[in-house]
């Protein structure tokens, strides 16, 4: 009983506003509307926890690294936020009901930080990714090229 009479007399102004990440993994064969739909929701809900919505990045289709269900893409989407707790989690109880929604996660940010700089260090980190991923491409063909010279080498040898 003592821990909610604490809580019983907060309101939702009075609840501390927070940083929040969210990655939302949506079903690949999802429309644009059923997309916008979501995400207008999502932030009808965050409002009325007196909350903002920072961004929201769209990744697009990408393939999953395990199947979820029979799917092996999905589209993704990343956003910034600040708002309460109790916002998390009724937007987590609204996307665990929409069947588009196959996955999601809310990370909370480090509120010492400004969002501006997560946001900035977010890039940085996709940034890095893709340049990591141009230069594992770079080296998978150098090496399938060289497999291929040392074929043709050694049928020439063969004649």
């Amino acid at each position: 009983m003592g821990e909610w009479a604490l809580t019983e007399g907060i309101t939702m102004s009075d609840a501390k506003k927070r940083f929040y990440e969210a990655v939302i993994i949506v079903h690949p064969d999802a429309t644009v509307d059923q997309q916008k739909d979501l995400f207008k929701k999502n932030k009808a809900t965050i409002e009325t926890f007196n909350g903002s919505v920072h961004n929201l990045d769209t990744w697009g289709k990408r393939t999953l690294a395990t199947p979820i269900g029979k799917n092996k893409k999905a589209l993704f989407f990343h956003t910034l936020f600040e708002s309460t707790g109790n916002s998390v989690a009724e937007l987590e109880r609204t996307m665990r009901i929409n069947d588009k929604v196959l996955r999601f996660v809310h990370t909370r940010l480090d509120e010492r930080v400004p969002m501006a700089k997560h946001y900035e260090n977010f890039k940085k980190g996709l940034a890095e990714t893709a340049t990591r991923e141009r230069e594992r491409e770079a080296k998978a063909q150098l090496r399938k090229q060289a497999m291929q010279a040392a074929r043709s080498d050694r049928s020439d040898r063969a004649e």
